[in-house]
């Protein structure tokens, strides 16, 4: 299949999953379930990859490997974060509600259309790795892979010190300020896009590899001025007010191991 056939391929898979979800999220008067599935997607393409793409088979077999176990596990994560409140729609899912109001729906479908797209766009790494036919592994794959495996195990260590602290009734309406969230307000994030320079090093190897950077680019741009640190801390600061501020002036937005003083 050829690389553009198959992007084709992928984009209309992951749209019409997203137009699936959005009409169950307009069901439920919930726009957070797109979270979900905008990390489920990635595995699917990776399915698609694995089973249509021309690249040597090992090389297929790692990325689709890596990209189904962080989809995966950041799927589940959220959707255990998600399904415990279907009922009550997210902080900054409902401020675009009230915002995009009276268009709410026209409006939210194609923010969907838009996460099955970035989907898509940000796979881009994954095309390039899985359409490389180079018969041997270059080291700097190696060090791609070795990277991934600090980023995903740093980032499930970082959600489950979030989920147990939520958990805990006491801590209703506290920061979370344990384990790696001692040194970062945002440990997760800050592994997501480590993730993703990870798989720009797998990558860059390939023909074209250099367009990969497109993916970290992106996502470390979106984490820390759009849709990732901004909308979390606004909401942050609503809902803790004072004690959130006080977290902010001591740690780090994005970096795990700097502690401010």
């Amino acid at each position: 299949m050829s690389p553009f056939t198959l992007i084709l391929t992928c984009l209309l898979v992951c749209c019409i999953i997203m137009i699936l979800v959005w009409l169950w999220a307009r069901k439920l008067r919930n726009a957070g379930v797109v979270d979900v599935f905008w990390a489920l997607n990635f595995p699917v393409i990776a399915l698609v990859l694995f089973f249509l793409a021309d690249g040597l088979e090992v090389r297929k077999v790692l990325i689709c490997g890596m990209v189904m176990a962080a989809g995966l596990r950041l799927g589940v994560h959220l959707w255990q974060r998600v399904i415990g409140h279907l009922e009550e729609e997210e902080g900054r899912y409902k401020q675009l509600r009230q915002e995009w109001a009276p268009h709410e729906d026209r409006n939210f479908f194609w923010f969907f259309q838009f996460q099955a797209i970035s989907n898509v766009i940000l796979a881009t790494p994954f095309f390039l790795i899985a359409l490389n036919p180079h018969p041997l592994i270059h080291w700097l794959e190696y060090v791609g892979i070795g990277i991934w495996t600090i980023a995903i195990v740093g980032e499930a260590i970082a959600d489950r010190q979030l989920a147990v602290f939520k958990k805990a009734p006491e801590n209703r309406g506290q920061v979370c300020d344990l384990g790696l969230w001692n040194y970062s307000r945002h440990p997760n994030y800050f592994f997501q896009c480590l993730m993703w320079v990870a798989y720009f090093l797998f990558a860059i190897t390939a023909p074209w590899g250099w367009a990969a950077v497109i993916s970290p680019l992106i996502i470390i741009h979106l984490i820390l001025n759009v849709t990732g640190i901004p909308a979390t801390e606004e909401q942050a600061v609503r809902s803790k007010g004072d004690k959130y501020k006080a977290y902010q002036r001591t740690t780090s937005a994005l970096i795990p191991w700097f502690k401010k003083k």
